[in-house]
């Protein structure tokens, strides 16, 4: 995770406003927008999570997320637990985890391959 002086900096270039700042956290906002950001480290884990109060955030807005509090090289992740251990508090609410004492704050992943290949882009046509 990034220093809190680069968060911040990198937050307020993209229209974020601090909130809240302590010891083991931080809060961020779009009022206008409606959304809001809750930054924490604790109990092992680095965790940020964004709200909307309209919407689910998308894909673009956790990838925000992700380049503001995180750098480049390292992997964040949401979580799917089993559904016994489901909480949801606030509707439209995503989180990004990272662990900060387990595996060395390295989180294993698959290899790229399974996913796809690198630097391949699909074309569709309309007709598919």
């Amino acid at each position: 995770m990034r220093k809190n002086e680069e968060i911040i900096e990198l937050a307020e270039n993209k229209g974020w406003k601090l909130i809240q700042k302590g010891f083991d956290g931080m809060s961020l906002a779009k009022p206008k927008e409606k959304i809001s950001i809750v930054c924490s480290w604790a109990a092992g884990w680095e965790h940020v999570s964004i709200n909307r109060w309209d919407r689910t955030p998308t894909w673009e807005e956790m990838c925000e997320l992700k380049e503001i509090f995180w750098r480049d090289d390292e992997a964040v992740m949401q979580i799917h637990p089993p559904k016994s251990e489901y909480v949801n508090n606030l509707e439209h609410c995503l989180h990004l985890w990272r662990p900060i004492e387990q595996f060395n704050g390295k989180i294993p992943l698959p290899d790229s391959l399974l996913v796809g290949i690198k630097g391949l882009k699909v074309k569709r046509s309309k007709d598919d």
